[in-house]
C-alpha cells in the first residue's frame, strides 16, 4: 500500500452547526465509499472551511463516530479569496491505498462540483 492524498469539497446552504456535521460527514463517507478504503487504513483527514463558516468546526461531527475517535483530525480556516467558492468545506484525506494516483477518486459535491471537473469522480 502507499500513502495517498484523496481531495473533496461540499458546500452547505447555510452556516449552521447541523449543515456543516451533515455534509462533512457525507462527505468523507461518499470518499471512503468511493475509494473502497477502510476507515484503519486513514492516517489524518484534514479540513479547511470558508470565512462564512463560523458555526461548527467539521472534524467535531467525525469524532463523535466511533470508528474515528482516535483519527488524527484537524481543521483550518482558507485564505479569503476575492470571487472563491462561499459556504465551502474542503478536505484532503491520507491514506495508504492500493491505486495509482491517477485511480484516486476524488469526490466534490453540491456547488463544490464545478471546483476541480478534472479530478471530480462523484
Amino acid at each position: 500500500m502507499t500513502m495517498r492524498g484523496i481531495r473533496g469539497a461540499v458546500t452547505v446552504d447555510e452556516n449552521s452547526q447541523e449543515q456543516i456535521s451533515l455534509a462533512a460527514c457525507q462527505l468523507v463517507t461518499e470518499i471512503l465509499s468511493q475509494n473502497k478504503l477502510r476507515v484503519e487504513n486513514v492516517g489524518a483527514i484534514i479540513f479547511s472551511t470558508t470565512e462564512d463558516l463560523t458555526a461548527a468546526f467539521p472534524s467535531t461531527a467525525l469524532r463523535t463516530r466511533p470508528a474515528f475517535r482516535f483519527m488524527p483530525l484537524f481543521d483550518t480556516r482558507e485564505p479569503a479569496v476575492e470571487n472563491s467558492l462561499p459556504l465551502c468545506i474542503r478536505v484532503l484525506i491520507l491514506a495508504n491505498i492500493d491505486k495509482k494516483q491517477n485511480e484516486v477518486r476524488h469526490v466534490y459535491l453540491g456547488g463544490a462540483k464545478n471546483l476541480r471537473p478534472d479530478l471530480n469522480n462523484a
